[in-house]
């Protein structure tokens, strides 16, 4: 399925985290970097994320801030 986000980086996940609503993701891309993704539960059940998992984050954000 052709998408318009550009800023695909293909991973495999690292961890799996469920919580009673949402599931963090954490997913290693490249050589030591990794992504942290919020998802709802629900959404990692379907996808039946686990550890070990070939996946390809997508990012598309028109803001993205970090303040010290």
């Amino acid at each position: 399925m052709p998408l318009s986000i550009r800023n695909q980086f293909p991973g495999t996940v690292k961890e799996v985290k469920l919580g009673a609503v949402m599931a963090e993701i954490i997913v290693q891309v490249g050589s030591g970097n990794q992504f942290v993704s919020a998802i709802t539960k629900d959404a990692a059940e379907d996808l039946a994320l686990k550890a070990g998992d070939e996946v390809t984050v997508l990012v598309k954000s028109t803001s993205v801030m970090i303040q010290k």
